[in-house]
Order: C-alpha cells, then structure tokens, then sequence
C-alpha cells in the first residue's frame, strides 16, 4: 500500500476547545434520570423540605429541570414547624395544586397523640425515623445531637435501638421508615459490624408485616447495598429521599447507585396514590 499524498490541516485553538466543552457536557447522571423516566421508573424525592430558603417555586422549577418528582415534606412535632392540626391544614393549604405530594414527617413519639386522624389524612403519606427516642434509662435521645447519645456499649446499644426501631414499625402509622438504620457519629465507623445480618432482618421483616416502605436516602447514603438487597428479598418497597438541609437538593445520586447495584425495578417502589398535576403544568 501506497500513500500518494499526505494532507494536514490546521485547526484552531478554538475549534479546540469546542470540542472540549462538548466532552465535558455529557453528564451520566442525567442520562441515567432519562433514561429511567423513558423505562417508566418513579423517580420520586419524597424527602424535600422547604428550608434554607428553599421556596415551593424554586423546588418545582427544580424538580421540571431535573426530572425528578418531589414529596414536599413538613416536620410535624414537639418543637417543630408543625405541633396541632391547624399547623397541618395550614401547611397543606400552601401548598395546594403544585405539581408535588405532601409529606408529613412524624417527629419524636409523641406525635401519635398530637394530631388528629383527620388532619394526618389530608397527608399523601406519613414517615418518621427511629432518631428520637427514650432510652433504657428514660432519657430522650436524639441520635444526631452528640450530647444526647449516651453509649457505653455499642453491641447493647444497638439492641436497645433495634428494639425502639421494631416498636415504631409495629405501633405507629406510617407509611415510610425514613433516614433508615442511621447510627451516630461515635459509632458511625463500624457500620458494618453493628448492622448484623440478624438486626437487619428484624427490621426488614418488620417493615414487611406492617407495609411499611423504607427510603434509601441520598444525603446520609443509607441502608446499606446488603440491606437494601435483604429487604428487596423480603419483598419490602422503597423509596428515595434528600432530606434536604438547605436548598441543596441534588440528583438522588446514591439512589441512582443503589437501583444499579441491587437491581431494583418500579415494581420495588412506594408511590403515593393520589395523582398530581404533570410537572409542564404552568
């Protein structure tokens, strides 16, 4: 084979660059977000508050450039936004007709006496976490505030927290177990070690028995993909969520992962049954 001819051509800094700002706008995570809404996923944010100024226009303009349908979610509890039902009606009133659900998140337990059936009903769904409780020694414990955890043992630490875990999955009304298996800093580390195969599994059974979905949450990246595999054995359904501090709500990335790594398809999802307006709805 013979070359006749060779031929350079020059090309510009410019076209370059061009080039450049081409490769470095492929994003795989809105690829992913697409093509998940073209197979008919539910990708749904159930988790979304309105704080940090964080406005209800501001989360819908995000939720139509994302793809992602929000749950605008309300802290309802003793020292919280919300403590009776004229704060519930209120926060629903608000928030009448945007393209979102309507979450109540159930703080502390004591919640179950503060609010009417009535007023919990005009909710799409209802979820609390297991990061307040009452210790052994009646002392209120809010995982997420270091002088509030007492620990002296880790392993009978954990038997207590997976006993107050199992009495809020039995006794209280939701529909979602949120920010799941979360362990304080002190303790974060040995994640592994401390969710045992045995502690999982009460757990994930009691959330079966009581038709009670847990969220795969994105901020704190929890459960776990060993977890999050058991419970999709047992037939335990799903959900995401940002639990959002400010206006920072990202793309449910650690969601994203874990549909991936433990192959979960729409039938694995929670979705909330009242139907909402589409989100091109302006």
């Amino acid at each position: 084979m013979h070359v006749r001819s060779i031929m350079i051509l020059a090309v510009s800094a410019a076209t370059l660059c061009a080039s450049c700002v081409v490769a470095q706008q492929v994003d795989p995570t809105a690829d992913a977000i697409a093509r998940l809404r073209q197979e008919g996923f539910p990708l749904i944010d159930l988790h979304v508050h309105l704080k940090g100024g964080l406005t209800l226009d501001e989360a819908v303009a995000n939720s139509r450039r994302t793809g992602i349908r929000y749950g605008i979610a309300v802290n309802c509890g003793v020292g919280f936004p919300v403590t009776d039902d004229a704060g519930v009606h209120a926060f629903v009133d608000s928030v009448q007709g945007a393209p979102v659900y309507v979450g109540m998140q159930a703080e502390g337990r004591e919640w179950v006496s503060m609010f009417s059936k009535e007023a919990i009903a005009r909710f799409d769904y209802v979820f609390t976490d297991a990061m307040t409780f009452t210790d052994d020694q009646g002392r209120r414990t809010r995982l997420w505030i270091p002088a509030e955890v007492h620990i002296d043992d880790p392993q009978a630490f954990m038997e207590t927290y997976v006993d107050r875990i199992l009495g809020i999955l039995n006794r209280e009304p939701i529909d979602i177990y949120v920010n799941p298996t979360f362990l304080p800093a002190k303790i974060a580390e040995r994640y592994d070690e401390l969710w045992t195969p045995p502690r999982m599994d009460k757990v994930i059974e009691a959330a079966e028995r009581n038709d009670v979905a847990i969220e795969i949450n994105a901020r704190y990246r929890l459960p776990s993909v060993a977890f999050i595999k058991r419970a999709k054995r047992a037939g335990v359904k799903f959900t995401f969520g940002t639990n959002n501090s400010d206006k920072r709500l990202g793309r449910l990335e650690y969601c994203l992962e874990m549909i991936d790594a433990c192959h979960l398809t729409a039938d694995d999802m929670f979705v909330p049954a009242r139907r909402i307006p589409p989100l091109n709805r302006r």
